[in-house]
């Protein structure tokens, strides 16, 4: 196949946040989950930063999760019986509902495979959790870096022998988009107004005009297939 669609998984195909404040609840009784689940997710953008910027070297996300977590319960003064079990939260993520179906769809013209910055172990357990049909894992595992430096798109795009005109990253951030079109990537747009709970304020619209918007990823394979 000469196409392939790429996709950001956290917040554009699975639902991180209640999903894991559902683990946090298990693991942790007595807290309040989605609090504690949100604040472990604010730790994952300073965590990656410290390596982008070339103040670590790279680790997966694995163990960056494992030590964000160690840091987000001593803030809420709780202690974890077994925070290796609860870190496997990331690897049974609920999918959107439309995200399956959409991915099949959008497979039977085009290679289809994340471009997370999940390992490639996360990514590979996530797709057998929530029946994912990827042709491959890539992003971060592949690059050994992390979104948005440019390392981590143009290493999906070489691993699938493509050119970047080629390839579509698909995402709820405009962001991750804006990083991908810079480096001459085709770009669509689902929004995910849930992703952080009610009141969302951010990624509710485009910021550009990307090559496609679509509403949710069926109406994204359709879209494509016009």
């Amino acid at each position: 196949m000469r196409h392939a669609f790429i996709f950001d998984v956290f917040g554009t195909c699975v639902d991180w946040r209640t999903s894991v404040a559902r683990e946090v609840a298990r693991h942790v009784p007595g807290v309040d989950a989605l609090a504690f689940a949100t604040a472990w997710r604010g730790e994952y953008d300073p965590a990656m930063e410290r390596i982008r910027t070339g103040g670590r070297g790279y680790v997966d996300l694995d163990v960056l999760h494992l030590e964000n977590l160690e840091r987000t319960a001593t803030k809420f003064g709780v202690t974890l019986s077994d925070p290796k079990a609860l870190n496997r939260a990331w690897e049974r993520l609920d999918p959107w509902e439309d995200v399956v179906p959409g991915l099949e769809a959008l497979r039977k013209d085009a290679l289809i495979a994340p471009c997370s910055n999940g390992s490639i172990a996360m990514m590979a357990r996530l797709a057998r959790y929530a029946r994912f049909p990827w042709d491959c894992i890539l992003g971060a595992g592949v690059a050994r870096d992390y979104k948005p430096k440019p390392e981590v798109y143009l290493a999906s795009v070489a691993a699938l022998r493509l050119e970047p005109k080629d390839v579509c990253m698909v995402a709820a951030h405009n962001s991750d988009l804006a990083a991908a079109r810079a480096l001459g990537l085709k770009t669509a747009f689902v929004p995910r107004p849930r992703e952080h709970g009610e009141g969302q304020t951010t990624d509710l619209a485009p910021s550009e005009a990307w090559d496609w918007v679509a509403k949710d990823f069926d109406d994204l394979a359709v879209q494509v297939a016009r």
